[in-house]
């Protein structure tokens, strides 16, 4: 707990300083989708790594903010800073609707169903012109007057702290929900069901704060994602940004803090080294995920975490490793 708090403060610290001591515009640019990437990444792993079940559809959420900020900033003229934050509490809502039918269901169930709540949500902004502008989608998305009307160079610092600001309160909302009593039961229920049901653990209502918290944070996302590249499209629900997503868990460590958060800064900026080489990206990816799965389960902040406790107990951690193979 300790050792994550403040490894979460120095990069705090160093992020903030960043963008003083940067003046390429690209580099800029690849910074504030790392801190982009991590928001995401830390809402589906509220899902995937505390609540155990496997979310397909998180773009749905995604989405929705982007649609949310968007419509509010070019059919309304609300500004930014009020449309990223309903961006997000719309999110929320429709997270309370589809977790109160998927979170009542189980492994392929799940999956399936939270799936097509995407695709669905992508026909309806496909074919919805009045609102959405269908396939065209919406562009022009009013960015606030500082930026608008600031340097190229200076826009892109505003946006970083933006973005950073929102990744700061992904992460201190994610650290008070894994250290509450709600993110222990939801631990609970995902290592066994049936156990945390028998010592009086819901494990539906557990869940569902899980599911909502990370729908909102994927809806902030959406929303400042909207905002930041002045466009939004039906693409925002495709699986595309689900597999990065994924990936980015998986690489970092599902169940972790700074999981998502290293899995974001690693996966994005491999895909800009791989950016001219579309096809091999994606074999590269494959080839990544499989290993990670062979030979890190928990990724790479599951394994450095796992030998830190060798270090410090190399007696004691070789039982708790049997036993968790066990329970697994």
């Amino acid at each position: 707990m300790k050792i994550e708090r403040n490894t979460l403060l120095i990069l705090a610290v160093l992020a903030v300083f960043f963008p003083l001591l940067v003046s390429d515009q690209y580099v800029l640019h690849i910074g504030i989708m790392v801190l982009f990437y991590t928001v995401l990444a830390s809402s589906l792993n509220l899902t995937v790594g505390y609540v155990g079940e496997f979310s397909l559809g998180h773009t749905a959420f995604l989405g929705l903010g982007a649609y949310t900020a968007a419509i509010l900033s070019t059919h309304f003229g609300l500004p930014m800073w009020l449309t990223v934050p309903l961006a997000g509490v719309v999110a929320a809502v429709f997270g309370v609707l589809i977790g109160a039918i998927t979170l009542r269901l189980q492994g392929p169930y799940f999956v399936i169903i939270t799936l097509a709540f995407a695709e669905v949500l992508r026909i309806i902004a496909n074919n919805w012109i009045g609102v959405t502008n269908g396939p065209m989608g919406i562009a022009g998305v009013p960015q606030p007057e500082l930026l608008a009307t600031a340097s190229t160079l200076l826009a892109k610092r505003l946006y970083f702290y933006i973005a950073l600001l929102i990744t700061a309160i992904t992460l201190y909302l994610s650290y008070r929900f894994v250290y509450s009593s709600t993110g222990r039961a939801a631990v609970t229920v995902r290592e066994n069901r049936y156990v945390a049901q028998s010592v009086g653990i819901l494990p539906y209502g557990h869940a569902m704060r899980a599911f909502v918290l990370g729908a909102f944070l994927a809806g902030l996302a959406g929303g400042f994602y909207a905002h930041y590249i002045s466009f939004v499209g039906t693409d925002v629900f495709r699986f595309s940004f689900m597999v990065t997503m994924i990936i980015m868990v998986l690489i970092g460590g599902k169940g972790t803090l700074l999981g998502p958060l290293v899995g974001a800064l690693l996966v994005t900026l491999l895909e800009e080294y791989l950016r001219e080489a579309q096809e091999l990206r994606m074999t590269v990816f494959g080839l990544i995920v499989m290993l990670v799965v062979l030979f890190l389960p928990k990724g790479l902040m599951g394994f450095l975490t796992l030998r830190r406790e060798q270090r410090e107990d190399p007696i004691a951690s070789p039982a708790r490793t049997r036993v968790q193979g066990d329970v697994a």
